[in-house]
């Protein structure tokens, strides 16, 4: 039984250590693009790429948001384990 819990335990330990990883590449990620798109706003350059960057910044915030989520999820399980 003590095994068991175990092993549990460490699995929910590195689901939640790669949502972390995850959450970081889509942080930096989301730096890059919103640079990008303010360098081209400075540029005068709001175009379709202006756009799709836009757009992907807010998928970004979308990811974060729901990864966010499943860290808080994954930590509470912890907590019950």
């Amino acid at each position: 039984m003590y095994a068991l819990t175990m092993s549990k335990l460490d699995e929910v330990k590195e689901i939640l250590n790669t949502l972390r990883v995850a959450m970081s590449l889509s942080f930096g990620m989301l730096v890059i693009v919103v640079s990008g798109i303010i360098n081209r706003f400075d540029q005068n350059r709001v175009d379709m790429v202006f756009w799709l960057g836009f757009l992907f910044a807010v998928f970004l915030l979308v990811v974060i948001f729901l990864l966010i989520i499943k860290i808080s999820q994954k930590t509470k399980e912890i907590k019950e384990l």
